[in-house]
């Protein structure tokens, strides 16, 4: 239980750690999701139907603005800050209804500046809430994405093809099943990372974020009753589509976020990479693949001196998953509601800012952690010189080729589950009668050397240029 005779420290009032610890790391995205953006963007919609039916022919009891507010209302909409939310909070006390309070306060304003009452009116005229609301929650996730999540997931995916050209052909030792494969290359291998994540991003830009503007429970019957004679229809899809957002015709009252939980579900996609990427980042690591940077003054533990820990790559796994939890239940649960509306989903929608920070969090320590290590060539060379039966797949491979009896049996019985050498190697090369060409190449080859096309692979998939 909190005491009142001692205050919070700076820290104190933070429940969630992207409000506290990390704070200064997700600050833009703070900006984007907070209460304050959505109810600026909640005025923003107001604002925008308004000038709509202002300039509708048929609703002539409204009429143009006069020009003074209508002068008025983009510098309403560009000037919203912390003083308007203010006002519309004291207003939703009385109200218990934040997007009624957003329109009274619209009202408000307008009414200061000379606009007649009747005109007034018309401020959510035949709107329900979730008008309103699925408008300004797809431009504040179109903002968010636009302003604060993609420009970190693809300066990732950016670092990791910088580093994937830079060591497109350097030869390092490769795994399946935890046991010594194929040798393989380190910019090969990050590579692949970064096409699946080309990919994903790729397909959460295409995702059209999807708005409905069609009354209480989506028939336009209010619509209809007050002014039969206005094409409604096509009204609200220019004013939707004008807001850059694709309109959708067949809603219950609410827009059904189908839209919003595919781009959720990117999110996730893209963070299931990064969890695989940080834990190979790890191996590497841990292996001395990579050698950490050491900063100084920088802790690794607090009773080992010696430690240099790859916490980065860890903290990024962490804030992924627990991002994926929150961006799952959002895309699943959205997309369910009890008949023509329930209030779930409007609960729901408020931790969007949540998911999409943590993931935002996880991109900024991986790509940290990215920018503190530097590949040890010696090691893997080192590694890759004691692995000689990794040649297995290739000397039983040209082997095939040539007719030659039993290749596979025949390396298996000498390599599988020993450590051979080069004389080893080669010795069984130079045995098997193989013609000149072929056998000399096979006696040159190193574990080092093959690495196949591998560096030539890098240079296919990276569309960022």
């Amino acid at each position: 239980m909190s005491d009142p005779n001692h205050p919070r420290s700076p820290l104190g009032g933070a429940l969630s750690p992207l409000d506290g610890r990390y704070a200064a790391q997700v600050e833009r995205f703070a900006q984007a999701f907070s209460e304050e953006a959505l109810f600026r963007w909640r005025f923003a919609v107001e604002v925008a139907w308004l000038r709509a039916l202002a300039d509708e022919p048929g609703i002539t009891e409204l009429g143009p603005l006069p020009e003074d507010i209508a002068g008025e209302l983009g510098a309403w909409v560009d000037g919203f800050g912390q003083r308007d939310v203010q006002r519309v909070k004291d207003i939703e006390a009385r109200t218990n209804h934040d997007v009624k309070a957003v329109e009274y306060y619209l009202k408000e304003r307008l009414a200061q500046h000379g606009l007649d009452a009747r005109a007034a009116e018309f401020v959510h005229f035949a709107c329900t809430s979730e008008d309103i609301n699925n408008i300004a929650h797809a431009l504040m996730l179109r903002d968010g994405l636009e302003s604060a999540w993609l420009p970190l997931a693809e300066g990732l995916v950016a670092d990791v093809w910088d580093l994937a050209e830079e060591h497109a052909a350097l030869p390092m030792p490769s795994h399946t099943h935890g046991q010594p494969a194929s040798p393989t290359t380190l910019g090969k291998e990050l590579a692949v990372f970064a096409a699946r994540w080309q990919r994903i991003l790729e397909r959460v830009r295409a995702v059209p974020l999807t708005a409905k503007f069609n009354g209480a429970v989506g028939t336009y019957a209010a619509h209809v009753a007050a002014y039969p004679d206005v094409d409604w229809i096509g009204l609200t899809k220019r004013f939707v589509e004008g807001l850059g957002l694709e309109w959708n015709p067949l809603t219950t009252q609410i827009e059904p976020h189908d839209a919003l939980a595919e781009v959720f579900h990117g999110v996730v996609r893209f963070n299931a990479v990064l969890v695989d990427f940080c834990r190979d980042m790890w191996e590497y690591v841990s292996r001395s693949y990579l050698r950490q940077r050491v900063v100084e003054g920088e802790v690794g533990s607090s009773t080992m001196p010696h430690k240099v820990n790859p916490i980065d790559f860890e903290n990024a796994e962490a804030n992924a998953g627990v991002s994926s939890a929150l961006l799952e239940h959002l895309a699943s649960k959205l997309m369910v509601s009890r008949m023509q509306r329930d209030l779930s989903d409007s609960s729901a929608l408020r931790n969007m800012g949540l998911g999409l920070g943590h993931s935002g969090l996880a991109v900024r320590a991986a790509r940290r952690g990215l920018s503190r290590v530097d590949p040890a060539p010696e090691v893997m060379a080192a590694e890759l010189d004691g692995q000689w039966e990794v040649l297995a797949e290739a000397v039983q491979t040209v082997m095939r080729r040539y007719g030659l009896p039993e290749p596979y049996e025949r390396l298996k019985a000498l390599t599988r589950g020993a450590t051979v050498g080069a004389e080893e190697v080669r010795a069984f090369v130079a045995g098997l009668g193989l013609p000149a060409g072929a056998e000399k190449a096979l006696l040159a080859l190193t574990p080092a050397g093959y690495v196949g096309l591998a560096a030539s692979l890098v240079s296919l998939g990276r569309r960022d240029r």
